[in-house]
């Protein structure tokens, strides 16, 4: 295996290779561009226009992603796996994920979209990195560009896989995208109405990709994701890199589950109360009239939404940053 390959295994002990350029066999080349990112170019003439993003690790602690992510940059050092589209793989906080701590100072996932400018410290200058990377690797004009941030989440969820897909005014859902997505086992798309800050919101709004965050189950130590089952999603991912994807069949999004955003509820001191118990699971079911959560000044959040869910609630967010978000079934 060539030596690029172990990209985890060089991250995680703080090192850099000796070669930042390495070509396998077929003419595949690998190369080491900063820590924790790898690019991936197949030989000219087997490029299938693809440009594709694959971030894990944004969160040190959600190792799940990043074990795929190792799995399938080892099957290109290998030879095992063949690629044909343009790939790019980040590991977002190494630091995070060496101290296997979801991060060090900042959740680098509510700094991109400018927010890493009001900010300090080591995410701050990584989150930049990485909006420097991401625009480097989508600068070539006329090819197709995709963007998965994979995640694993703090608290156990209903509907175990689920993804989030940005928002930009005037930007049309992909239909090819969603039947994506639910051939990886992803059971539910959240459609997001305002734009974000995450990674997958800058790239999908200011890089012209289709762009998504998924959530892929309960984060875990490293090797002890036995549990987290990925065999759809890292099917589908080789499938793309080797440029060998199956069409989607017709009535592809049957079964899938779409909700979009009712409300974001924002912690604004450190009055904020929220009454839900610490152990409630993504897409629990609230009740109308239910008291949701109360705040300074006389702030008050009551369901009003029927068959309204809660997603990622987190009291112990910083003042002013999302401490849950409100959400509703729509339909296809």
């Amino acid at each position: 295996m060539l030596a690029l390959g172990k990209l985890l295994d060089l991250t995680l002990a703080g090192r850099e290779p000796t070669e930042k350029i390495q070509l396998t066999a077929e003419g595949t080349r690998l190369h080491w561009l900063t820590e924790g990112a790898l690019e991936i170019t197949p030989p000219g003439a087997a490029d299938c226009g693809l440009d594709l993003l694959l971030s894990a690790g944004i969160h040190g602690n959600e190792t799940a992603p990043i074990e795929l992510l190792d799995r399938l940059v080892q099957g290109v050092a290998r030879g095992e796996l063949r690629p044909r589209a343009r790939v790019l793989f980040l590991l977002g906080n190494p630091d995070a994920m060496r101290r296997g701590e979801r991060y060090v100072e900042h959740d680098i996932n509510r700094l991109f979209c400018g927010r890493h400018e009001e900010s300090s410290g080591f995410e701050a200058l990584r989150a930049a990195e990485l909006e420097r990377l991401a625009t480097s690797f989508f600068s070539k004009p006329g090819r197709t560009r995709l963007h998965y941030d994979l995640h694993t989440a703090i608290r156990g969820s209903k509907i175990e896989q689920f993804a989030l897909y940005p928002y930009r005014e005037g930007r049309a859902h992909s239909q090819r995208e969603l039947a994506r997505l639910k051939a990886a086992g992803i059971e539910a798309v959240l459609l997001q109405n305002k734009t974000g800050i995450t990674f997958s919101s800058f790239t999908y709004a200011h890089l012209e990709a289709e762009a998504f965050t998924l959530e892929l189950g309960k984060a875990r130590p490293f090797g002890q994701n036995g549990i987290v089952k990925l065999d759809r999603l890292e099917t589908l991912l080789e499938q793309l890199i080797e440029g060998r994807e199956a069409e989607s069949e017709e009535g592809g999004l049957d079964g899938m589950q779409l909700f979009t955003v009712a409300r974001e509820i924002i912690k604004h001191s450190e009055g904020f109360r929220l009454h839900l118990p610490d152990d409630i699971e993504n897409f629990s079911e609230l009740p109308v009239g239910y008291l949701l959560a109360e705040d300074i000044a006389d702030t008050r959040w009551v369901i009003e939404e029927e068959g309204a869910r809660i997603i990622f609630p987190n009291p112990k967010v910083k003042n002013g940053l999302r401490a849950g978000i409100l959400v509703v079934p729509v339909n296809i």
